[in-house]
């Protein structure tokens, strides 16, 4: 197994450190959505939507331990695929991985349609088929020709405009805090069970996301240590930051934010109505910058199946001079820019988040069994001494949240799941003719 695994790594510049990897899990959680969620929180739990933030962090932590554990042991391209690869073996892994590629393609082909309506909502006259097309064109290709160049500048950029998106979102903290220390307090009606049970629903996609930046662990410098820290780093700031953006923007609304379509930018605008406009420019580059997360990471997917022996071997070729895997990402780029021209992503966008559900599971059981086996390719492990408990905290959160979804949802999950297993075995036999 441990020949198998650095052999799917060979020729990768273990390059990216610790705030880099933190940067990008910040982004690739903390989208575009956060800018919305306040509302639909305050519509389904009232004042109680904060405390339905921390009831979820604690699933979400037993998660986070269980993928920093199960990274910390196998370190390798793909993330997740990797850990249930080692775990169960191929036919699992690739099912985690098509969870994860899948999740990530449908995700990002929505959020590039998002950018380019948003831009147009701003500028009149690019609202046309031509115009909306070279958007999201320029963006996928953008951030693709940045991920080629190579995985450490990559990483850097990702970072620098990570830092550029929270700024928007910081200052509505510091400045709400403020400004809601002067205000008498609002009432709220009180929640029902079945709608605190809905804001619980949302508050744990909120989280989710850490899957696809961890796809690059084949990239990692010392990904025992790297890993864990960052996860810990990036997904502690995110359970902080929701809470309070969560608490001021009630602080500043009232009951009136469950009807807010634009939450944060509405709430800021009662500080100042310039400051609105800002938080609405950041809504959109909190999406641009989310893209570049999402190629940093997901095409890795599909290059540790090439790797493997399960997808065609040229998605497995590495640039010459930059040693990143060119052609994964430029498939996965082309996949996401057709999604979103197209608009064909859209029957399809909850499989996106139940898929998500889906490879946590996987992973949480891999984490737990690995650690029983003492599996560990670099080093010493994390070594989390609750892990057992952790990994049936987090495969029963995932299994509750899968189940409060519609059944036409959970048919498309098992349909996914099925095919790939059906993919997995066809392509297997095709391998033993030859």
């Amino acid at each position: 197994m441990a020949a198998q695994e650095v052999a799917r790594d060979r020729g990768l510049i273990r390059a990216v450190g610790t705030w880099g990897l933190a940067f990008s899990i910040v982004n690739g959680v903390v989208g575009a959505g956060i800018f919305s969620l306040p509302s639909a929180m305050t519509a389904a739990a009232g004042d109680k939507a904060a405390l339905a933030y921390v009831l979820c962090a604690i699933a979400m932590a037993a998660v986070v331990i269980c993928f920093a554990e199960a990274a910390s042991r196998i370190p390798t391209s793909g993330g997740a695929y990797g850990y249930v690869d080692a775990a169960f073996g191929p036919l699992w892994g690739f099912v985690t991985g098509v969870l994860t590629w899948l999740a990530s393609v449908l995700a990002c082909g929505g959020i590039a349609a998002a950018l380019a309506d948003g831009i147009a909502a701003f500028v009149p006259a690019v609202d046309n088929i031509a115009a909306r097309t070279l958007i999201i064109l320029s963006v996928i290709g953008g951030f693709s020709w940045i991920n080629i160049k190579g995985v450490d500048p990559a990483a850097r950029a990702i970072g620098v405009m990570t830092a550029i998106k929270l700024i928007p979102l910081l200052l509505f903290v510091i400045l709400g805090a403020f400004a809601i220390a002067e205000m008498p307090a609002h009432d709220y009606a009180p929640a029902t069970g079945e709608n605190f049970g809905k804001a619980l629903i949302l508050a744990l996609f909120a989280f989710c996301g850490m899957e696809t930046p961890l796809a690059v662990s084949g990239e990692v410098a010392e990904p025992q240590k790297t890993i864990p820290r960052a996860l810990f780093i990036s997904m502690g700031f995110v359970v902080v930051f929701y809470v309070a953006i969560q608490f001021v923007a009630q602080g500043l609304l009232g009951p009136k934010l469950a009807g807010s379509a634009t939450p944060i930018a509405d709430a800021m605008a009662v500080v100042s109505p310039t400051l609105g406009f800002v938080i609405l420019i950041g809504a959109s580059f909190s999406r641009l910058v989310w893209i570049g997360s999402d190629l940093f990471g997901a095409p890795r997917v599909l290059f540790a199946f090439a790797r493997d022996g399960t997808l065609p071997g040229f998605l497995g070729a590495l640039h010459p001079t930059a040693a990143t895997p060119h052609v994964a990402i430029l498939i996965h780029a082309a996949i996401a820019a057709a999604l979103a021209i197209t608009g064909t992503f859209e029957p399809l966008a909850i499989l996106s988040t139940l898929a998500t559900a889906g490879l946590y599971f996987l992973a949480c059981a891999a984490a737990w069994k690995l650690t029983r086996e003492g599996v560990a390719l670099f080093g010493k492990p994390l070594g989390f001494r609750g892990m057992g408990a952790a990994a049936i905290l987090g495969m029963a959160s995932m299994i509750v949240l899968t189940a409060l979804a519609e059944w036409a949802e959970i048919a498309g999950l098992i349909i996914v799941v099925m095919g790939s297993v059906a993919f997995y075995w066809a392509q297997a036999k095709v391998k033993q003719r030859h």
